[in-house]
């Protein structure tokens, strides 16, 4: 009876399993993702505080701190290390090579070297993509304002999600009549004054999904309001929290979606035999005070289709 109760024990503790989260920042996006993902591995039967363990570590927006904690999390062994945004998922990739990776939120992962191809990653790391919908989200801003011809886009120069995004929106906005006029930041104290230098030298401010920007992101509304500039975002948490609208996804979606790649990897599934895959499903977002505030009218042809309007 005793060996019998033994092997049991000997069972359960081999069923109980580590999943180490690392985010570049904490902001409500990347919030919910780690969120989705927690609520996917709840959803496949891992039970914090039963049969597993999920540790989480910010590096508070700095990349130094990002390459700490990876190498915090790679001596530490987890079953699997979840980066949430490009520069975590960066400073993850390459503190391991052994340790399974699951990134999520990350723009580009070609360009920023964290794969070398979507399809076949190969190796012991893949995740999703939220590559922004960026012609959906041009033609957003043309149906607020027909009139728009430049539009401001704050970023991190040293985030290359944001290199990447600012690429194709150069690429994009041309095509569309649009020119794209540079604002670059490179810490979260340098925000307010990229978007106070586009005062009177754009139509529009645009936030792209960098990171150093969005946790910034309440000093940019306050020069759009005071300045009557219109600030529409890549994310809908930033809707929520005052920029007049965007069509974008639900990174808790996103985090449900990572957390299910993530449980593939505890069964047994290679990451890298599991396909880079974008996010799906994107929603129109209105904020009306924001609009309101910034001096803009919201088409009726917006309305009617937005999923939420914020009164």
């Amino acid at each position: 009876m005793a060996l019998a109760i033994l092997g049991c024990a000997s069972a359960l503790a081999a069923d109980k399993v580590t999943v180490a989260v690392t985010a570049i920042v904490e902001h409500p996006s990347l919030d919910a993702a780690r969120a989705g993902v927690k609520k996917a591995l709840e959803d496949a039967g891992y039970k914090e505080g039963d049969n597993l363990t999920f540790e989480f570590e910010s590096a508070q927006g700095q990349p130094a701190t990002a390459a700490q904690i990876a190498q915090k999390f790679a001596g530490e062994k987890p079953n699997v290390i979840v980066a949430i945004a490009t520069p975590s998922a960066q400073a993850v990739v390459s503190a391991t090579q052994d340790i399974p990776v699951v990134f999520t939120a990350v723009t580009d992962p070609v360009s920023a070297q964290i794969v070398t191809d979507r399809d076949h990653p190969g190796g012991n790391v893949t995740g999703i993509s939220d590559f922004s919908p960026l012609e959906q989200q041009l033609d957003l801003i043309r149906e607020f304002l027909p009139s728009a011809a430049k539009i401001g886009v704050p970023f991190n120069p040293a985030e290359s999600n944001s290199i990447a995004l600012l690429a194709a929106l150069k690429d994009l906005g041309k095509a569309k009549g649009f020119e794209i006029v540079e604002a670059p930041a490179s810490k979260s104290a340098d925000v307010a004054g990229a978007a106070q230098n586009l005062v009177g030298k754009v139509d529009v401010i645009y936030l792209p999904t960098d990171n150093t920007i969005i946790s910034a992101l309440e000093t940019i509304l306050a020069v759009g309001a005071e300045n009557k500039l219109p600030v529409f975002s890549a994310e809908n948490d930033t809707v929520k929290r005052g920029a007049i609208a965007s069509v974008g996804f639900d990174y808790y979606q996103v985090g449900l979606e990572t957390g299910a790649i993530v449980v593939r990897v505890l069964k047994g599934e290679k990451p890298g035999d599991i396909a880079v895959r974008n996010a799906t499903g994107t929603d129109l977002m209105v904020n009306a005070k924001a609009a309101e505030a910034m001096g803009v009218t919201i088409p009726k042809s917006v309305r009617d289709r937005a999923k939420q309007v914020i009164e």
